[in-house]
């Protein structure tokens, strides 16, 4: 975009102040953050409000839109198919440009529509509606509503198929990051590079993490949801508790920690942000005077971001030495999912170094990539990042981990939109883990 000068004006008439954003203070353990920018950009929140829910084929073109406030609909009306016929429902993530500036007490996160300067680009990308199944007759990822039994979930345990443990509708479990890929790719070679279609990725995390971050003007994901704006017209609250709130031993006994939520239960919602109650079946906790009841959330029609079980993200590696082999944690990432790897850190790029001790969130990473994986924990529940880092050290050479994200349906305060969990190798199975569905259009 060129430089107007307009007559007997003296600044150039370009959107040099059309950003809007927060301000995290490293000195705070206050979760609540500070707008910055433009209030009327975070009133009217533009590049959030461009997200919403659509159906893609596999070459990734949108077939159409969704209702904006049922996605049991087309947006002009007419019934949408969810069910894979038509393609795979998805929200589409607009792009936008971000930059962050960080000095010693603390750092600015900005967003904006336009390409201002000192601002990078992040592309145009879709996720996943739902948490991700696989269609069994393509061995595919897919993100469909549908009690087909082709999109069976959880460990695909057709005996419990018409119980109240049923798989059918529900997200695939018991996946490794390895073989989430090798699903994900069973798509097609299309988009981006011919690797345009992805199991959740580090990429598609960061952006989802700092649009709810900058709209909801916290760090806490969990605090209360509340539809109303405050008397500024700002968004107040965050998406609760989550699926995050069943007992172990419970969850245990009930499916043995697969999942249990069924896809598009949030299709009520549309694309709003909101909360969705969902019964669990007696045999959860038979000897309770009444039924056990989950919210499930929904960030602008992402169903599920964090909680319930956990997202295994691709583009993400951390290198973890022993003492005697270095002593660091080391963080590498990469944009070029042609280049993903679980075995090797020779196409990642080194961001930095992230904690060797568990414990609440502190500090994320940040720098001009925005990372928001820790740098450092020492926080609480309810104090700073309020979410919970995993990790652990080997005992003598170096460890590759992947990062499973969000945490699961017994995870508690721990869950949230930054928990991360770095024990385990991409190769790593349980029940409890899962995904999502990613693509990235060839012109992103």
């Amino acid at each position: 975009m060129g430089l107007l000068i307009a007559a007997g004006n003296t600044r150039p008439v370009w959107p040099y102040d059309y950003w809007y954003g927060v301000r995290i203070d490293f000195n705070s353990a206050d979760p609540a953050l500070q707008r910055i920018g433009r209030d009327d950009l975070h009133r009217s929140l533009p590049i959030q409000s461009r997200m919403r829910r659509c159906v893609i084929n596999d070459e990734g073109v949108v077939q159409y839109y969704l209702h904006p406030t049922d996605s049991t609909l087309k947006d002009n009306g007419s019934p949408a198919n969810l069910d894979g016929t038509d393609g795979q429902v998805m929200v589409e993530i607009p792009a936008f440009y971000y930059k962050c500036e960080q000095d010693a007490d603390g750092a600015n996160v900005m967003i904006s529509e336009y390409p201002l300067p000192g601002f990078h680009y992040q592309r145009l990308q879709y996720v996943s509606a739902y948490q991700a199944t696989i269609d069994r007759e393509r061995n595919a990822l897919a993100s469909v509503a549908s009690m087909a039994e082709r999109y069976r979930g959880c460990g695909n345990q057709q005996a419990w198929d018409g119980t109240y443990r049923t798989a059918l509708g529900r997200p695939v479990g018991a996946v490794s990051l390895t073989n989430f890929r090798s699903y994900a790719r069973a798509r097609g070679a299309y988009g981006l590079n011919g690797a345009g279609w992805n199991c959740y990725t580090y990429e598609a995390n960061r952006a989802i993490y700092w649009l709810f971050v900058i709209e909801y003007a916290t760090l806490n994901s969990q605090a209360t949801f509340t539809a109303e704006a405050d008397s500024n017209g700002f968004k107040q609250g965050g998406l609760g508790a989550g699926v995050s709130t069943l007992e172990s031993t419970k969850w245990s006994a009930y499916n043995n920690y697969f999942p249990f939520v069924p896809c598009g239960i949030t299709n009520t919602l549309g694309n709003a942000t909101g909360v969705v109650s969902y019964e669990m079946p007696t045999e959860y906790d038979a000897s309770a005077a009444s039924a056990k009841v989950v919210e499930v959330p929904s960030y602008r029609g992402i169903e599920n971001p964090f909680g319930h079980v956990f997202h295994w993200m691709d583009g993400a590696l951390i290198n973890v030495q022993s003492d005697e082999a270095g002593g660091r944690s080391l963080l590498y990432v990469s944009f070029d999912p042609a280049k993903y790897s679980s075995t090797s850190l020779a196409d990642y790029e080194l961001v930095g170094d992230v904690p060797r001790n568990s414990g609440y969130i502190k500090r994320l990473l940040l720098g001009e990539g925005l990372c928001n994986i820790p740098y450092d924990t020492g926080g609480g529940s309810s104090t700073y990042h309020c979410d919970y880092f995993y990790t652990n050290v080997p005992a003598t050479g170096v460890a590759l981990r992947g990062v499973l994200f969000g945490g699961r349906a017994s995870n508690g305060t721990y869950a949230g939109l930054a928990f991360a969990y770095t024990i385990d190798a991409p190769s790593y199975t349980t029940a409890s883990v899962g995904s999502r569905l990613c693509f990235i259009p060839e012109a992103a």
